[in-house]
């Protein structure tokens, strides 16, 4: 079982472009698992607790449940548009998860994980955690990412993480294979060394926030939004769930014959939340060192100028708004094929319309023109394999190889980016050799018939090898190329049978018609 998960989205305000790209990438991820034959599970949610989510709420006059209720809304109105399918969805107002959560809390109360203390200190509205020394700046200060920081002194809750990190530390070094990309694996290394020696602060009193799940044994207080948001990983893949409860077989979900399960998170929060806290709870729960999960951490959307695109600097990039204007598919192809999975990159609305005229409606879309529309013209639709294939021939063939090759490589290491390249390069060769070969020139000469046939039976088993490989990218745009060269339901293609001949002697294709429309931009 291929087990992924994404960092459930804050509903405190509107998806953003972040929220679009790393839910685009996991669709992609889990498509192309399915596609290697594998099963999968993806599981994507919202978090709904926290003292944002109670301050916003309570800005605009209603409960905090009414609040979380419209803003998760906005967020599975975009997934559906977007074509983000997923297997489970969490909610951490979902009394199952809230059972899971209070369940653990009782578990590690009860071996000493957890003790009471007063703290005074420095908190973050923001963060919603409190501050050390290493969080200031050279000259002293609390830096503007931490937002509003007021002096608290109260009573806690502590889980007893730095009992933890001297394991953690030997588990990262250990297990490279834990964290990707590898530089982040070293960021979290120098992130232990500072934190060596601080327990984590898992509750807030009910006089402060009464927005979250209560502790079962200290009516009191309510859990830390991080430490509540985090178990929804195994709260929601069935982790001790009561019989009937609906979800998942969690021995199933959590198998570690194949591999970890897998947490698509952003760089911004893998220290200290994912990197540290999340697995040091799990340590703490009793999960083996085998069980722990690999962390894959992508890098930001910035502005074209390197500024990361943010509500306080103005420069929010709306995704809804430019699947409007642009087509789902355009949206799709840019946020996974413009940045390097685990890189940060510049946001540029002239490169995603340039790289979907260029290689979408440009080079593949000629490609299939050529393909299809010859072969109605000139073979009335039905594809033969022609003569022994030339020299010509046996370079397309080797060519789509190589292609396929590189793909699956690059997917297995869910850089998807290079996983088109590879697509691309292809399709660049085919309309290369279609300019060679002028299937044109030839249906000019009967005798030419049979050449005709094999210069078009192998531009059109090109296309409809394109199509299952940007199934897990475009699904809707392959189904449709699919069903103009009729071929079976992509969803019983697999990556195993793209072998030459997916196309039988004398198939018969459908009608063509554009699937990759030019995008035309107003007064350009």
């Amino acid at each position: 079982m291929f087990y992924l998960t994404t960092a459930i989205d804050y509903t405190n305000g509107a998806p953003h472009l972040g929220h679009a790209y790393e839910k685009v990438l996991a669709d992609v991820i889990i498509r192309y698992r399915r596609l290697r034959g594998e099963e999968a599970y993806y599981l994507t949610g919202v978090d709904q607790h926290g003292q944002k989510v109670q301050q916003s709420a309570d800005q605009e006059g209603v409960h905090p449940a009414t609040f979380v209720k419209r803003t998760t809304r906005q967020f599975l109105n975009l997934w559906e548009k977007l074509g983000v399918h997923y297997d489970g969805w969490a909610e951490t107002t979902d009394p199952r998860h809230q059972a899971c959560v209070q369940g653990i809390l009782s578990d590690l109360q009860h071996c000493g994980q957890l003790y009471k203390s007063t703290h005074c200190g420095h908190y973050s509205v923001r963060q919603e955690q409190f501050l050390q020394d290493r969080d200031r700046d050279e000259a002293g200060n609390f830096g503007p990412q931490w937002g509003e920081v007021t002096l608290i002194e109260e009573e806690n809750w502590y889980f007893r993480l730095s009992e933890h990190t001297p394991w953690l530390k030997e588990f990262i070094e250990k297990h490279p294979d834990v964290i990707t990309p590898a530089f982040r694996r070293t960021e979290l290394l120098n992130a232990l060394e500072r934190s060596s020696g601080t327990d984590l602060c898992i509750s807030r009193p009910k006089e402060r926030l009464h927005w979250g799940i209560e502790l079962p044994f200290d009516a009191d207080f309510v859990t830390y939004v991080w430490f509540d948001a985090l178990i929804n990983y195994i709260s929601f893949a069935g982790y001790h769930a009561a019989p009937g409860s609906g979800l998942p077989d969690f021995a199933k979900l959590w198998d570690l014959s194949v591999r970890r399960p897998t947490h698509l998170i952003g760089k911004d929060i893998l220290v200290p939340a994912h990197g540290i806290y999340w697995l040091c709870m799990l340590h703490a729960m009793g999960f083996a060192d085998a069980h722990l999960p690999r962390l894959l951490v992508h890098g930001f959307w910035n502005s074209k100028g390197g500024d990361k695109l943010s509500k306080s600097t103005g420069n929010i990039v709306d995704p809804d708004a430019l699947a409007d204007k642009f087509g789902v598919d355009a949206v799709r192809y840019y946020l996974v094929r413009d940045i390097v999975t685990g890189k940060d990159s510049d946001f540029d609305l002239e490169r995603l319309i340039m790289l979907y005229n260029t290689e979408l409606a440009n080079e593949l879309g000629n490609l299939c023109n050529r393909a299809l529309n010859m072969s109605q013209r000139f073979t009335a639709g039905i594809l033969r394999h022609g003569g022994p294939p030339s020299a010509d021939d046996l370079t397309l063939q080797h060519s789509l190889t190589e292609s396929t090759a590189a793909y699956q490589a690059a997917m297995d290491e869910c850089d998807v980016s290079h996983g088109l390249e590879a697509i691309s390069r292809h399709v660049v060769h085919c309309n290369g050799y279609a300019e060679r070969m002028k299937p044109w020139a030839l249906n000019k000469d009967p005798a030419n018939q049979e050449r005709l046939a094999s210069v078009l039976y192998h531009l059109a088993e090109s296309v409809a090898h394109a199509a299952v490989l940007l199934s897990p990218i475009l699904p809707d745009a392959a189904a449709k190329l699919a069903s103009q060269l009729k071929l079976p339901s992509l969803t019983t293609l697999k990556l195993a049978d793209l072998c030459w001949g997916l196309l039988p002697d004398g198939h018969a294709i459908g009608q063509p018609k554009p699937v990759f429309p030019r995008l035309v931009v107003e007064g350009a």
